[in-house]
This record gives C-alpha cells, sequence and structure tokens, in this order.
C-alpha cells in the first residue's frame, strides 16, 4: 500500500459522524476538514453491521489511490493528501445531497427497477442515475416509503420514486418542488455538470480496474460545493462505493452484502487496496516526424489538443536523404519515453513512415501529405514488404485520433478522454 502519509494535520472538533466514517475540523485551519474511516461496514440501510478489523485502513487507502489518479487526471476532487493510516485531509465542502450513479452493467438495485433484463446486461452508454440522500424514510417534513429514492429532476419538479421495484409499475411516490429541495444558488444547474463529471470518474477507474484485470461495473459518487461555488468529487471513493468483477467474482462489499464470510470480505479489502495502490498515469508521448522545418504540423497538434493533451515530441529528419540519422534520432525518443506512438507527415514518396515502421517497436502512422495533389504517392505507403507495419491516415486528425486511442489502451486518463465523445454518440440496445 501507498507510503504517501502526512502527519502534518491534528484533528479537531468532530462535525458530522456516519455509519462508516467520521468528519473532524483540521485544527487551525477551518477551510479544511480530515476524514476518517471506521472499521464498521454496514448493508441493508444499517439493518446489517459488523466491525471488520483492518477496514478502516483498507478502505481510507483504497480512497485515497483513487483520489491521487483522479487528481493526476484532472479532475476536480475534495482530497489534499493523505493524513493518516485511515484519514485523509480535505478542502472544506456543501455536499449536495444526492448519490450519482454510473452503470457499466445491470447489477444490484438497478434489476429490481428492470427485471426484464439480464444480470450483467452490458450498458454501451454510461447509465447515470440520481437519487435523493435521505435518512430514516424522511426529507424534511415529509414521509418516505424508501431511504435514497429514485428521482428525475424535469427542470420544474423532482419526482421521487422507490429503488427497489420496476420502474414501469410505478407512478412517483412523491413529487418536490425544486425550493423543497436545493439550497444553493444555481443548484438547478449542476445536474448536466454532475452528470458528465460522474461520467468521466467511472471512465477513468474503469480503464485503471482494466489494466488491473478487474471490470468496474457501477458506483455511487457524491459531490460537494466549495465555498467560492466549486464542484468537486467530495466524500469518498472505496471499496464501499462500488462493484468490481475480478477473477470471476465480486471483490468490493457485494461479497458482504451476499452474506460472505468476513474474513473473505476483509481479504478483498485488503486486495482492493493494493491494487489500487498501482493505479496511475503512465508518461506517454506522440512524436510527429517531418522531413522538413516548413511543414505544418499544426492540423495534428490542434487534434491531439481537442482530445487529450499528451506529450508530444517533434523530430525534423529526412529519412530518405539521412536514415542513419533518423533511425538514431527515434530509438533515443523512443529510449527516452518508451509508451509512444509515431505520426509521420511526410511528402513526395512517403518512404519515411515505412523507414521508421521497420526500425522501432512502436506503432507509425503515416500521413502522405501530398496524396490530393499526387494520389499515386498512396502506394509507397501501403504497399509494404513483410515486418514493415507502417499504418496510413489521409487526414491529419484522424491520424491523431488513432494515434490517441492507441495510448489509451494503457492511460486511464487520455482512455476517458476519447470514450467521453463515443460515450456522446452511444444508444444501448437492450437484449431481454
Amino acid at each position: 500500500m501507498s507510503a504517501e502519509v502526512s502527519s502534518r494535520y491534528r484533528p479537531g472538533r468532530l462535525l458530522n459522524e456516519g455509519k462508516t466514517k467520521q468528519i473532524h475540523e483540521v485544527e487551525g485551519d477551518v477551510s479544511r476538514v480530515i476524514l476518517v474511516s471506521k472499521d464498521d461496514i454496514t448493508a441493508g440501510d444499517g439493518a446489517k453491521h459488523d466491525v471488520m478489523a483492518g477496514k478502516a485502513a483498507f478502505a481510507n487507502q483504497t480512497a485515497c489511490n483513487n483520489f491521487r489518479l483522479l487528481k493526476a487526471a484532472g479532475i476536480p476532487v475534495a482530497f489534499d493528501e493523505q493524513s493518516g493510516p485511515t484519514s485523509f485531509v480535505s478542502p472544506k465542502c456543501s455536499m449536495l445531497p444526492y448519490e450519482v450513479v454510473a452503470r457499466r452493467e445491470a447489477h444490484g438495485s438497478y434489476l429490481k427497477r428492470s427485471p426484464h433484463l439480464s444480470k450483467g446486461q452490458l450498458f454501451s452508454k454510461l447509465l447515470v442515475e440520481f437519487f435523493l440522500k435521505t435518512k430514516d424514510r424522511r426529507w424534511k417534513e415529509h414521509s418516505l416509503i424508501a431511504d435514497d429514492p429514485l428521482m428525475i429532476y424535469d427542470g420544474e419538479k423532482i419526482d421521487l420514486f422507490d429503488p427497489a421495484k420496476p420502474i414501469y409499475t410505478q407512478t412517483p411516490f412523491l413529487t418536490l418542488r425544486p425550493d423543497e429541495v436545493f439550497e444553493h444558488q444555481g443548484e438547478q444547474d449542476l445536474f448536466p455538470d454532475m452528470a458528465k463529471m460522474a461520467s468521466r470518474i467511472f471512465l477513468t477507474l474503469e480503464k485503471a480496474w482494466q489494466l488491473e484485470g478487474g471490470r468496474l461495473v457501477d458506483f455511487k459518487v457524491e459531490f460537494g460545493l466549495t465555498p467560492d461555488g466549486k464542484l468537486l468529487l467530495a466524500d469518498v471513493v472505496d471499496n464501499d462505493s462500488w462493484r468490481v468483477i475480478r477473477d470471476g467474482g465480486y471483490i468490493d462489499k457485494q461479497v458482504y452484502r451476499e452474506g460472505g464470510a468476513l474474513d473473505e470480505v476483509t481479504e478483498n479489502y485488503r486486495r482492493v487496496a493494493d491494487i489500487t495502490g498501482g493505479f496511475r498515469l503512465p508518461e506517454q508521448q506522440i512524436i510527429i516526424w517531418t522531413g522538413s522545418t516548413t511543414d505544418d504540423t499544426s492540423p495534428i497538434e490542434k487534434a491531439i489538443a481537442a482530445i487529450s493533451p499528451v506529450k508530444v515530441t517533434k523530430i525534423v529528419c529526412s529519412a530518405h536523404k539521412e536514415p542513419v540519422k533518423a533511425v538514431g534520432l527515434l530509438q533515443k525518443a523512443v529510449q527516452e519515453t518508451p509508451d509512444a506512438v509515431v505520426i509521420a507527415l511526410i511528402g513526395r514518396s512517403n518512404g519515411a513512415g515505412p523507414v521508421l515502421s521497420a526500425n522501432t517497436h512502436v506503432p507509425v502512422i503515416t500521413i502522405p501529405a501530398n496524396a490530393k495533389e499526387f494520389p499515386e504517392d498512396v502506394w509507397s505507403s501501403l504497399r509494404m514488404p513483410r515486418n514493415v507495419p507502417v499504418l496510413v491516415a489521409l487526414e491529419p486528425a484522424n491520424a491523431a485520433q488513432a494515434a490517441l486511442q492507441m495510448l489509451a489502451g494503457r492511460n486511464p486518463k487520455v482512455y476517458a478522454d476519447v470514450k467521453t465523445d463515443l460515450e456522446s454518440r452511444a444508444f444501448n440496445v437492450m437484449e431481454l
């Protein structure tokens, strides 16, 4: 597990305590809080409750590992640093009363609301749902038939539904006015932002788990507002927050919900803390190769920046005139950052792309720069001998997209950047 722990923060007054954590002020700093995990584990809205030795440390480590990854990926998170084995420091936020759930597959309560679907139904487009966070089946002066009801906000009213019954058999059991729920100026406008942020968080963690041999199928997150109104991922994302399948079975809290032995649950929490300790963003680069300083690479660079601004290394060398030098420059660049893709913007006979491809293990995409004027030049990039796997793209934007897709297979942030656009164009076809 990670050793990135700071002890310079001391917990002060207890502000709040829930089933699995405490929130303390930071001594001498009212702008921050310390979240302390507890060894308690619960299920069924607290109907099932145990104290699991070691759970606090494992859950806290998992949350800190996740926050570090998400923060590195540019996602605004309520996390400063880990302050102890069972605690971390966070900016003080006003929590929003919503649980935001993202689903890649149908599991848990979703199957209760959609019993016509099979367990594990894949959603090509992430499903994002909102639940009103409640306690003791009450919302202010209203009695509820269930805690944390499914909520649908249509811009004018908030309809609440039983989260454990088929949705197509229900009408709202309660309809609330926005002013009965919203407490912050502009809160009604935050729902698209929360949905987009939840999707990006999910995609980032989805790829991180894929790289570790796991499958993130759903998760629950909560958001908060800073005093200046900035939306942050707040609370924790730990092994209580998601469902993850690895080696054919759950390795999360679902095992506890389904009656698994405490020692098995503890071992899963330990494994997850260790696995998430490997979550990180790799160092990667796209090498843009040209044969002359007059070659315009700006369309490629703009296309990369518009999708996912990874490191770009520019090399100018004519592989036709100086093949030995070209191979040396390529080998040096790849030695410094091995996780790379080459985009060769080459005119004339286009031979540089194939030469580079034949002398490196990294993918090479060549753009025949003069293909529109001299279409026959394309053949010098297409008809290749064995062991010259050069790829060809006629449009710079497509070459940039292809390079990023290659890097996305090993990079949670680039994956989220690339997949976000795909998600916006995807739709779900349900298999009954």
